[in-house]
């Protein structure tokens, strides 16, 4: 099945265009209260990519996460040509249900080249992923209280090598390590598996900053949503390989939490580099 949800995957971020510059997005047909912030980043992204020359790599994105997204009805991606320079492209991309932008992406692009290198250093003692129980492993024990949510099929395969979900009843530190990968094989599109990669960064990052909270990571009374998200892409990675997410939380207040997060290849090499604030509310 792990195939099969990764074709899905993949189809969700194929996008029709429906006119210049103006493009489609489906949603899955699961049962949510709102759109997963990583399906319209990573939409959005492949709407951005479309309008730019292949020879250029996606370099860098910022995204704001506008109004809920409605699950029941397609998304328009709307793209905005800003710049076409001889080393880096520029698009800005609407997302619109209802006649209302939902989320608004920048993205930059940049032709490869060569100059200095230097890169943070991959945590040491990380346990090995396949050591690692997967998800439906790991949340068997509240496979009940999940309900839909438990039995669906996840493209992307997590590995969380930092926490059990008994421990966050307890005050954790505010940081996790996880790898990821797609749960089966992509095409060879460099902006494809960075696509990918876009829409598995929005699963957990934002959950960083609850773990000094001793809320549950089910915990019905906590409401958690994206308002904003940037991502630094350095080195050619695949997203159907191996990838640790190192990820911390530097602060929480008036009702926000700031997370940030490095990907490393499993070979050590930083890939991604990335910053997510997000609501953190007791549910009204």
């Amino acid at each position: 099945m792990g195939q099969e949800a990764v074709d899905d995957l993949v189809a969700l971020l194929d996008l029709e265009a429906i006119e210049v510059n103006i493009f489609r997005g489906p949603s899955p047909k699961v049962q949510r209260q709102r759109v997963f912030g990583g399906q319209v980043a990573g939409q959005a992204l492949v709407a951005a990519a479309r309008t730019v020359p292949t020879e250029f790599t996606v370099h860098s994105l910022h995204a704001y996460f506008l109004r809920p997204g409605d699950t029941t009805v397609p998304i328009l991606y709307e793209v905005d040509r800003i710049r076409d320079g001889r080393s880096f492209v520029t698009r800005r991309v609407v997302a619109i249900q209802h006649g209302r932008a939902i989320f608004h992406l920048q993205a930059s692009f940049h032709l490869v080249e060569q100059g200095f290198e230097h890169q943070s250093t991959m945590p040491v003692g990380v346990p090995d992923p396949l050591s690692l129980p997967d998800f439906k492993t790991r949340w068997a024990p509240f496979a009940e209280s999940m309900g839909e949510d438990y039995h669906r099929d996840r493209p992307i395969d997590t590995r969380n090598a930092s926490w059990e979900p008994a421990d966050r009843k307890r005050v954790l530190p505010p940081r996790q390590d996880v790898w990821f990968r797609a749960d089966g094989t992509l095409p060879d599109d460099a902006v494809l598996h960075a696509c990918v990669v876009t829409y598995a960064s929005d699963m957990t990052l934002l959950d960083t900053a609850t773990l000094p909270h001793a809320v549950g990571a089910l915990e019905e009374t906590l409401f958690m949503a994206s308002l904003d998200h940037a991502m630094w892409f350095h080195r050619p990675f695949r997203a159907d390989d191996w990838v640790l997410y190192v990820q911390d939380s530097p602060s929480a207040s008036e009702g926000r939490g700031l997370a940030r997060g490095e990907m490393f290849t499993r070979d050590g090499a930083l890939a991604v580099s990335l910053v997510q604030e997000g609501l953190l509310r007791v549910a009204r």
